[in-house]
This record gives C-alpha cells, structure tokens and sequence, in this order.
C-alpha cells in the first residue's frame, strides 16, 4: 500500500470528526472558504468537545457532484509518494487550502475528495482524496479505485466513467495514534479493499462517500456495519449534506462504526458535524471475544492480501 511499511502503528485512543459540509455551490472559492471555516470551526473545542485529532470532509466538497462538473473543477494536484511535495505552492487551489487549515488548527486533516487531473496526462481525471498532517504536510492520496457506474430502473442511473478514470493503488497512512486505510464511497462495496487494508494493519478505514436517496436508506448503514464487523475495525464515511435544490441528493448520515459492528455516531440530514471518540479497547475486546483474525483457514482459501 504506497509502498509504506508493513508495521502498523501504535493505536491509542483519538477523537474524529465528521464535517458533513452543505452549501456546496457553483463557486469552488466559496466551497473551499465554507470548508476552511468549518475545519475550524470543528477543531475549536466548543463547550465540552474537545479539539479532535482527525478531521474529515465529505466526497467531492470543492464542487457539484456529476460528472459534467468534474471537468470543470478539476485540478493539478502532482503528488508522488515519497517524493518532496510542497502543498502551499501546489497548483491545485484545494490542496493549498487544506494544507494551511491542517497546519492553522494543528489537525490531521482528510480532505474529502476534489476531481483531479492528471499532471501527465490532461485527458485523465480521477476523484482524489488528499491527506495532511498538523504541519500541513500533504502525505497521502488515494485515487477512487471503483467507479460509480450504475442503473437502477426508475430510480438512478449514474456513470462517472464517462469522465473519469479508476485509480489503482491502495493506500493508508500512520499518523501517532492510528493507521488509518483510505476509500472513497463506492470502494465501500468491495470487501477486498478493506480486507486488505485491515491485514496491513489499518485501525479504522475512512470512505468520503456520497451514498443518494435510493442506494443510501438501502446500503449506507449496512456496508459499513458488514465491513467493520468483518474486519474488526472502526470503519466511517463521511457525506455531504443533503440538498434537494442540487443536482445530486446525497443521503448524509455521516457515520461512525465500531469494530463490533455499532454505530456510535451519526449525523442526520443537513449541515453538521459528529464526533466520535475512538477507543482501541473496543477493536481488542473484539478480536480477543471473537478471535477470527487468528482463526481464518488460508489453508482452505486465499488471503488476498498476499495478492
């Protein structure tokens, strides 16, 4: 997974929050000042809530979601791992944005998703999740592996291959309290991608997802309920808000879910933010209780993580 080390780290308790960003317009500027100001506001410490350590925003925050928007507002991000990458000089408006709030609010920050072009190849776009540390250090990227391309008679039909591509590396990255396995919404619906991420060591996967009226009361809840209880691990993903006056009607419910399979936080509908305090006592419990990570017969069947 982006070539990082085998050996996960250290998991100690931390605290998540969820922005379910709304007001998600035509005006990339006003999306990513809307998104900055309610970075910080998440990371305030109001009132009892403490300052969380990670922060995530939803899938496609910096535009409209359809693919004759992707194009439009895609960006140059050029970030190769393991490679110097000074994010407040990046071409793309987005990252530097989210490189200054991470670094500003000295929080973990996983930055939904924006449409990325490729540096290499202008005739590429993907749906792009950066991450960034305190510092503000851009220092990871995950690329939309499956793409959402569906039709439900007489209720959805969506392509986004018709405008992007799929990406083809799985990715995660440590941080001093988790290991944490990236995904972005329709890569929710392949178990491998959080098989192989939990054998790798990942504490919690985190999907920016934007699940729609019809495949959202269906699935939402229930795919990260089965991957989590699975894999024995935290599993969230993180929506837009819902607007009925957009072209796209995202489910919300932003979700939190733990290694045990129960939801432990979930926003509702319309602009909000949720917190979740991640407790590692939970995930060992579990997998001492009901020990499938040391009962599984790969002499019977294969590990696809050794694929």
């Amino acid at each position: 997974m982006s070539g990082l080390s085998r050996v996960a780290s250290v998991f100690k308790p931390f605290t998540l929050a969820l922005i379910q960003l709304g007001n998600i317009g035509a005006n990339k500027a006003d999306n990513l000042r809307h998104a900055r100001e309610m970075i910080q506001k998440a990371t305030a410490g109001h009132g009892s809530q403490k300052k969380p350590d990670l922060v995530v925003l939803p899938e496609c925050f910096n535009s409209p979601y359809g693919v004759t928007h992707f194009p439009q507002y895609a960006e140059k991000i050029g970030y190769t791992p393991g490679e110097p990458y000074v994010a407040e000089k990046s071409e793309s408006e987005s990252v530097r944005m989210l490189s200054a709030a991470a670094k500003e609010t000295k929080t973990w920050v996983i930055g939904g998703s924006i449409p990325e072009r490729d540096p290499k190849d202008d005739t590429k776009l993907y749906n792009t999740c950066t991450v960034y540390n305190p510092q503000g250090d851009l220092v990871a990227m995950h690329r939309k592996i499956h793409l959402f391309d569906i039709d439900i008679p007489g209720k959805i039909q969506f392509k986004e291959s018709e405008t992007l591509t799929g990406g083809s590396t799985l990715n995660y990255f440590d941080t001093d309290f988790a290991r944490i396995g990236l995904g972005i919404c329709y890569d929710v619906r392949f178990p491998e991608l959080a098989m192989m991420a939990a054998r790798q060591g990942c504490h919690a996967l985190i999907y920016p997802a934007a699940f729609n009226l019809t495949t959202g009361p269906l699935h939402w809840e229930l795919l990260q309920r089965s991957r989590a209880n699975d894999n024995q691990v935290f599993v969230s993903m993180c929506s837009p808000a819902r607007d009925m006056s957009a072209g796209y009607h995202a489910w919300g419910h932003s979700m939190v879910v733990d290694p045990i399979g129960k939801v432990i936080a979930e926003a509702q509908e319309d602009e909000e933010i949720v917190y979740a305090d991640i407790d590692p006592k939970v995930l060992e419990e579990t997998r001492s209780g009901i020990p499938v990570t040391t009962q599984r017969r790969f002499d019977v069947y294969a590990d696809v993580s050794k694929a």
